[in-house]
């Protein structure tokens, strides 16, 4: 029997209705700050991520799930290398969002010049190889928006603003969760910066594990992610970004916290965040929740540099992203479940064979007035289809008998009190959803 593979779920029941939730949510709120749906592949060539993530994020060097086509695959194996494969042949599964969604802009002309903003946001599964855990999956699901077009702080701000906003909705206790913040600075002050954290790395290379002297010469700030936990000691007493930023990036830090301050947003200053991914510039910033033990359940940052790094014009870029099978967890550490009440069900039930064709017709007018309907299809006994009826939760039941059908009415028995009466067929769908309501 096939088996779903280490690292997967199969969403469905309650799990999958926290999950729908969660994109009900966010479609009401970011709706409400302009944002429309966008669906980019599932695969797409791996350039669209190198060229944002980065050659010496994990997520390119040993996440990021590689595809070919079975045609290829033979090939590849006997060569052992795919160097030989066109750019259009080198596919990746999905491992995030924001750069399918910035080579959308860029390959659909989203944002031209001098148009407003664009304002995106998506619910999708993303692929990571990597050794699943609590909170951890290969395929795992994120909500996120992208804001393109935007340079000004209160757009940053605004950003993280319905970030805290989303999860109150979703029924975080405000008091629990902390937001981090900090700057990476830009183009303009970055480089001299990393230049300093690289010769700090250098400088401590005996303490430092093979990966961060390897990011020391690709990026080094990485290394103020790195998991080893000496080497979280050392970087601890490296130059801090805050104290190398350019009076633009200052001024545009110190503007995005007065909005943040004005709106009544708690948040600390991280100077050692930095987030994963290489495309970020200026703004940063990350969620946790104290005492659930799942890490970071959401974050992002801006991105000014992406758009030009897929190939569009200079572009700024701002935006996050939240992990759902994370939330689900964070949230049950508080005693919340995520998921949404089971709908209300009706259950049409016939004495007999010769009630059937009575039993459709009502079931299809219940159904056609959006009445969540079920009944019988394998010729069950009365008392098995009240069972049945349990089983599905309903919260009433149709009862077509010879009797019902020759007056022309339906018994509607209430599945919690037993309490029943009867009402005439051609009334049946209002009285249901009266019932209901």
């Amino acid at each position: 029997m096939g088996q779903k593979v280490q690292g997967t779920e199969d969403l469905y029941g309650s799990y999958m209705r926290a999950w729908q939730h969660m994109q009900d949510v966010a479609r009401e709120l970011f709706g409400a700050y302009g944002f429309d749906m966008i669906e980019t592949p599932a695969i797409e060539q791996v350039d669209t991520f190198v060229h944002g993530i980065g050659e010496s994020t994990d997520v390119v060097r040993k996440e990021m799930f590689r595809v070919v086509s079975g045609a290829l695959f033979g090939d590849l194996l006997e060569k052992g290398t795919e160097a030989g494969l066109k750019p259009r042949q080198r596919m990746a599964m999905r491992p995030e969002g924001t750069a399918g969604v910035v080579r959308a802009a860029v390959e659909n002309n989203l944002v031209p010049q001098g148009a407003a903003p664009a304002k995106l946001w998506y619910a999708e599964a993303m692929f990571r190889g990597e050794r699943p855990q609590k909170g951890r999956l290969r395929q795992f699901h994120q909500v996120g928006v992208e804001w393109l077009g935007a340079s000004d702080p209160a757009s940053d701000a605004e950003c993280i603003i319905m970030l805290m906003e989303y999860f109150k909705r979703l029924g975080f206790d405000s008091s629990k969760l902390k937001l981090y913040i900090n700057s990476m600075g830009d183009g303009a002050c970055r480089p001299a910066y990393r230049e300093k954290v690289r010769q700090f790395i250098l400088d401590h290379k005996d303490e430092m594990c093979e990966d961060c002297l390897e990011r020391a010469e690709i990026n080094p700030l990485r290394a103020f992610d790195c998991k080893n936990p000496h080497c979280h000691e050392v970087m601890a007493e490296a130059p801090l970004v805050n104290d190398h930023l350019c009076d633009d990036c200052a001024e545009h830090y110190a503007a995005v916290k007065k909005y943040l301050d004005e709106a009544g947003i708690s948040y600390i200053e991280d100077p050692t965040l930095v987030r994963g991914l290489d495309y970020y510039t200026r703004t940063v910033f990350e969620v946790e929740v104290a005492d659930a033990g799942v890490g970071a359940i959401g974050g992002g940052g801006r991105y000014d540099g992406l758009m030009e790094l897929e190939g569009g014009k200079p572009t700024p870029g701002i935006g996050f992203a939240v992990g759902f099978e994370r939330i689900a967890l964070a949230l049950a550490s508080q005693g919340v479940d995520l998921a949404t009440p089971e709908p209300a069900c009706v259950y049409v039930a016939g004495t007999g064979a010769e009630e059937r064709d009575a039993v459709f017709a009502a079931t299809l007018a219940l159904r056609q007035a959006g009445v969540r309907t079920e009944a019988d299809y394998q010729g069950r006994s009365l008392k098995s289809q009240f069972k049945q009826a349990d089983k599905l939760h309903a919260t009433y039941c149709v009862v077509l008998g010879p009797e019902e059908v020759a007056a022309g009415v339906a018994t509607v028995r209430d599945m919690a009190t037993h309490d029943q009466v009867q009402v005439p067929m051609d009334g049946l769908a209002q009285e249901i959803l009266s019932r209901l309501a």
